[in-house]
This record gives C-alpha cells, structure tokens and sequence, in this order.
C-alpha cells in the first residue's frame, strides 16, 4: 500500500500543472464551505445569545391570565411558588430569572413609539452586561425605580437622551388606561430587530405600571448548562407542572405575543402555563438562518459537481497518456485490484492535500472577518441581530468540511480507476498516444 502511494504522490507531481489547477479548485470550495457554514454558525449564534438574552431564556415558563374570555394578560401568577419548583426539578439549570412582559406606548415630547415592554431585574440579568453595548449612561441606572433602558433607534425617534423624562401609557388587565413617567437611564447600541420594538423598566416599575400584584410576573426564563438539554427539560417541565395542579397551554411553537388571538377566543379564565424553548420564541426570525442554510448548501452542491466533474475528466485524461504504462504495471503482475487503488490513493491525496488548503484558508478569512468587526447592512442587522458580521467557525466544522470534500473527491474517481483496471496488458502496452 505504501508503494502505492508513493506511486500516485510522484504521478501527482510529475503533473504539476494538473494537480495544481485542481487542487486550487478542491481548496476553493473547500474554503468557500467553511465560510459559508462560519457564516450560518455565526448568524445562530448571534441570534441566540442577543435572543436569550433580550427577550427569552432557553426554556420558558410563561403564561397567560384571563379575568374573563376575551381578555388575557401575559402574566404568571405565584412566581414565587414556580421559580422553587423549577430550582427543584431541573437540576440542569444554570440560572433563571423572572422578566416582565407587556406592551405600551412610549412617548416623549416630540415623538412616541409603541413597544414591548420587560420589567427587568439588573442584578439577576447577568447576560445583559455581556450582549448589550450601552453607548450612553449606564446599565446600573435601572437599579433606581421609574427608570428606562432604550435602543438608539428609539432614542432617534423619541428624540431623547441620558436623563430626560418619557410616559408610558399601557392598558391594565382591566382595560383602564394607566401612565407612568420614567427616565432615561441608559441608551444601548441597536441589536437588529429585537431592538426596534423592545425597552426595559424595572420589574417594580412595570407591576406598578400595569397594576400586578408583587409575585406576579410576565415569564420565568430558564438558562440551562447545556443547550443540548432544552427538549427534555422542557418536556419534563409540562410533567411536573401538570403533575403540581397547574393549568397547561397546549405544545404551540411561536412566539407569546403570536398567541393573544388564539387565547382570547378560548373560553377558559384563570391562569394557564405556556412551556416554550428559545427557538419557538425567535421562530418569526429565525427562518433567516434556514434559507441561508439552504442557500449554502445549493451553491456547494453546484461547485461539487463541477469539481467532480473536473476530476473524472482529468483522470480518464490521465489513464490515456498512462496506457502504455498501465499495461506495463499489468504485465508484470500487478493485479487489477491494485492498480484500481493506485488510482484512488491518487484522487485521495489531491482531495486530502487541496482540503488542507482550503481549509487554512477558510479559516484565515473567518479569523481576519471577525478581527475587522465588518457593519453589515441595517437590513441584513434586523434579521441576525446584530450589527456586524460574525463568523463562528469550529474544529468540527472544519474537519467535516474537510472529509465530505474528500470523500466526493475519491469516490467519483471510482469510475475512471475502474476503467484503467480493465485494460488488457497487451492492448495496454502497444497503445500509442
């Protein structure tokens, strides 16, 4: 086998023009693929850490409250009671937080916009200091109560900064109108679409503002250890709660504020427990990452063809201008077996050193991408939720990339090793060309 190889690495060099047309076309794929997918990772990435932390928690233990049919508030009840129910079932949990949910109308004098609105606790938000830029103020101004975080484009419509004065105007449970007045604390850098119709007021701040009783809240957000265990928590999360007499929403994969018209026409009242997991809170956006997933994987399979096609063809050409050599081999003894995988180690080592390549070379641009921190456009930030471009690449997608473009590579050179095994050695050896 060794001296097989030894055979196929000096064919590739005695062709130098050949192999390294070729190789160039592996490697450019190859690099082109681990782009792609850096590009995909880095877009779910994003999504995910601005997602949950902006607006939902791995897994969710939300909720709807309805004083009579047709009315419903996204609230939970006797937060308390759950927050120790959860501490106690999901040993998984890294950490859990409860967020206030609503929706209201900020207006300023000079402006107004409508926009959602979460009471937040500063101290227990831990990932907000990581995923948000404040570029005015400070994070820790919403420790005071009757205090508001915004996005700058929100600061820009409202036309205000650090330290001026905004009302918020919300409908309570009953349907009685209800203001508060709140300052300014802390203007943050947008974060695509969730930052177009997302601030945050102190969870004291937001009880108060739509009525809510102190162990009331909006959602409690669970943050688990291992994203891999989102689907197991959340199904033995509907067990348990169940199981301690609460009132559960059937399984539905969409955002909360998705399903104010379904809960409405329903006839129930009370309390009732919505169990969600991060990607059916994103669902609206995360169809981004589908298509480019999808995108991607047509335009490798496109130059996949084409560079098997090369292969093949630059194989059979090469089995020509060996005949005379190929009948040599098979004159004196070699088997056909043999000479099929003197062929293959052939396309092997070009696949494997072209990948190697392109590989390296993938990964110098995602690397010198990131470094750049390139802005992507405002309409491309709204969906991946982020203001620049993010490239995540890892060992195994590298290692992936690199052995399915191997693998595509030695496998289509099956057909034309095949055909050079099935020369005749006399035919082979008086062959001119």
């Amino acid at each position: 086998m060794f001296q097989l190889f030894l055979i196929a690495f000096r064919n590739l060099g005695t062709h130098r023009r050949r192999t390294l047309l070729l190789g160039g076309a592996i490697a450019g794929v190859t690099a082109l693929l681990v782009i792609l997918q850096g590009l995909s990772s880095g877009m779910q990435e994003s999504m995910l850490r601005s997602a949950t932390t902006l607006m939902t928690g791995h897994v969710n233990v939300g909720g709807f409250y309805k004083l009579a049919a047709g009315q419903s508030a996204p609230v939970v009840t006797s937060a308390p009671k759950v927050m120790e129910l959860i501490h106690k079932e999901v040993p998984e949990l890294d950490y859990a937080v409860q967020r206030g949910r609503g929706w209201a109308k900020v207006v300023s004098e000079t402006g107004s916009v409508q926009a959602g609105i979460g009471g937040i606790d500063v101290s227990t938000e831990t990932g907000f200091r990581k995923v948000l830029q404040i570029r005015e103020g400070t994070l820790d101004g919403l420790n005071e109560p009757n205090t508001l975080l915004v996005f700058q484009q929100q600061a820009e419509k409202l036309g205000v900064k650090v330290g001026d004065t905004v009302t918020i105007v919300a409908p309570t449970m009953r349907g009685i109108n209800n203001t508060v007045d709140v300052r300014v604390v802390a203007i943050a850098a947008n974060v695509g679409m969730l930052s177009s119709f997302n601030v945050y007021v102190p969870s004291a701040t937001l009880r108060s503002l739509y009525r809510l009783k102190d162990d009331t809240t909006g959602a409690i957000f669970l943050y688990l250890k291992d994203l891999k265990q989102v689907p197991a928590v959340q199904a033995r999360l509907r067990q348990t709660l169940a199981a301690a007499g609460y009132e559960l929403m059937d399984n539905d994969p969409r955002a909360f504020w998705m399903k104010f018209d379904t809960v409405n026409r329903e006839a129930w009242t009370g309390q009732k427990l919505d169990i969600t997991n991060w990607e059916d809170e994103i669902s609206f956006v995360k169809w981004t990452v589908t298509a480019l997933n999808i995108l991607s994987g047509l335009l490798i399979s496109i130059l996949l063809v084409i560079i098997c096609v090369g292969i093949m063809n630059t194989l059979w050409i090469a089995i020509r201008e060996r005949t005379r050599e190929i009948g040599t081999l098979r004159a004196i003894g070699m088997q056909r077996s043999r000479v099929v995988w003197m062929f293959l180690l052939e396309a092997l080592t070009l696949g494997s050193l072209g990948t190697l390549v392109g590989a390296g070379l993938g990964l110098v641009v995602c690397t010198l991408v990131n470094a750049a921190q390139i802005a992507v456009p405002k309409v491309v930030a709204v969906f991946i939720l982020s203001e620049t471009l993010n490239l995540a690449v890892s060992p195994k997608v590298i290692l992936g990339s690199m052995l399915f473009i191997t693998a595509c590579t030695t496998a289509i050179s099956l057909i034309p090793s095949f055909l050079a095994a099935r020369l005749k050695p006399v035919t082979a050896m008086h062959h001119i060309g």
